[in-house]
């Protein structure tokens, strides 16, 4: 049998760097930014980030991974000043530019360069760490509706090549299945078939925009007196160019491990419907996109989890929810799932 492949030398998820000092961190906030301030470091997957109080308010600074495309962060920050003038439900962070009015600074490091950008900083506290309902989950809907008609107008492009997280290119994940428990790998080849007969051949047919790609819980900011009440959106660092519907399959992916996931899935597609409503081709293919979107958790964080043995922990802490909420579609009856989710898009 074939062995699954490695990570590659440049995966962003898989690769090592010097951490900053927080001196170092905080000079740089002085020297490029003009901003005065006390950091703290932030947990991040993917690149530095830091929260950084000054007189003014508080920032969050970023330091972009080592092997992270600038082409990349410079399409990110093309559509962060596009939503800044644009009208949503939700605010959004704003860039912040550097003292000569640049959108980020390049940080010299031994091999290259780092990216750095400062960005306004949003109040709130964490949805993942405030009990869920179905009126949050409600209310999430009307913020991704938002986000997502705001996002219709973006005009700029990510640079060429596949992102590791990008649904669409979910079919890919096949070649890593060896990496899955034993156990578990029937439940995923099944959604990797569907996905392959029923959404692969109209993919790109379906409407498609620049979408935020990870509406997940830690991802949103709630009122901490109203945890129904969605105040805040971050990180757009796996933003991609794609059908979308393929945002909405990811937010409701995070929704359905518990008793309850058919009543709050309903309401978050009740909710991005007011705002915007699917075509029939999308309502079709939702029900395998969110089996996909779970599955592609299960996958990948079990070989990240293998790569990475040290931070397993981290890696692995949305598993378990996946395996639970792909576990609640698959026992469901596939008539009654399907026509859940056809009167909650047309409500």
């Amino acid at each position: 049998m074939a062995q699954p492949p490695h990570a590659p030398e440049n995966d962003v998820l898989n690769a090592h760097w010097e951490p900053c000092a927080i001196a170092q961190v905080e000079e740089l906030a002085l020297t490029v930014f003009g901003k005065v301030g006390v950091a703290k470091r932030l947990s991040s997957e993917r690149d530095e980030t830091f929260q950084l109080a000054t007189d003014d308010g508080n920032f969050t600074l970023k330091i972009a991974n080592p092997v992270e495309d600038v082409l990349s962060l410079a399409f990110q920050a093309d559509v962060l000043l596009h939503l800044a003038k644009t009208t949503l439900l939700v605010p959004v962070p704003r860039l912040v530019p550097t003292l000569d009015g640049q959108a980020s600074f390049a940080l010299p490091v031994p091999d290259g360069s780092r990216v750095v950008q400062l960005l306004t900083y949003l109040e709130g506290e964490l949805m993942g760490a405030t009990p869920a309902s179905a009126k949050q989950c409600h209310a999430l809907g009307l913020a991704l509706g938002s986000l997502s008609a705001g996002l219709a107008g973006a005009t700029a492009r990510p640079p060429a090549g596949k992102l590791l997280w990008d649904l669409s290119h979910f079919a890919d994940l096949a070649s890593l299945l060896g990496f899955v428990d034993a156990a578990r790998r029937p439940v995923i080849q099944r959604v990797l078939d569907d996905f392959s007969g029923r959404v692969l051949p109209g993919l790109g047919d379906l409407p498609a925009q620049v979408i935020h790609n990870d509406f997940n819980p830690y991802n949103i900011l709630v009122d901490p007196q109203r945890p129904d009440a969605v105040v805040g959106i971050i990180d757009f660092g796996d933003m991609v160019h794609g059908p979308r519907v393929n945002d909405l399959a990811v937010a409701a992916a995070y929704h359905l491990s518990g008793e309850d996931w058919a009543e709050k899935l309903s309401a978050l597609l009740r909710g991005f419907g007011a705002v915007v409503p699917l075509t029939p081709a999308e309502t079709e293919v939702l029900p395998t996109l969110i089996a996909a979107r779970l599955a592609m958790t299960m996958i990948i964080t079990e070989w990240r989890a293998s790569l990475r043995p040290d931070e397993s922990a981290y890696i692995l802490r949305n598993h378990r929810s996946a395996c639970l909420g792909l576990a609640h579609l698959s026992e469901a009856p596939e008539a009654d799932l399907r026509q859940l989710i056809h009167d909650s898009c047309k409500a």
